[in-house]
């Protein structure tokens, strides 16, 4: 990671893009904001799969959202080759989204900068983002937990926070 260079470009990835990644984008692009630096750092999101591309987030986790003081926005992408050139730093939501978006790779020049959201969580100790897609609203709500504890810590990683 190189958290000087400017802007430093961080990319959210879950399998669909309609849950778990662009929450973490809205999340950690209003933890962003709320730090004054938008103009130092840009988000984006997108799934390991193109099956939602163009929609929307998620009803369900919209409402969770903005139950939680977010703005939505985004629709979905499926991740590019090109993005793991372009993003200094790519934040996967489970084991098999980081296995695919490294698979993507196949040298291994960007693993460096792949790296699971559960490993900047300070609070939560999980081994995973779970997808909320086939669960009922605590799953949203948990993950919604976890994405701010995780965008919160990659926050203080890149020096953006103290500590």
């Amino acid at each position: 990671m190189n958290p000087t260079r400017k802007p430093y470009r961080v990319l959210f990835v879950c399998m669909g893009n309609i849950c778990r990644s662009p929450a973490a984008e809205i999340i950690f692009r209003k933890l962003v904001a709320d730090a004054g630096r938008s103009a130092d750092i840009e988000i984006d999101s997108a799934g390991t799969l193109g099956y939602h591309h163009g929609e929307p987030p998620d009803s369900r986790m919209a409402a969770t959202l903005e139950r939680n003081g977010y703005h939505i926005a985004g629709r979905a992408r499926k991740i590019r080759i090109d993005d793991l050139k372009s993003f200094d730093l790519i934040v996967t939501m489970d084991e098999d989204n980081l296995a695919e978006v490294r698979a993507l790779d196949p040298e291994g020049r960007f693993h460096p900068k792949i790296r699971p959201l559960v490993g900047y969580c300070s609070t939560h100790r999980e081994a995973r983002v779970p997808d909320p897609y086939y669960g009922g609203q605590r799953g949203f709500d948990h993950v919604i937990e976890l994405l701010e504890d995780g965008c919160a810590g990659i926050l203080r990683t890149i020096g953006v926070v103290d500590p």
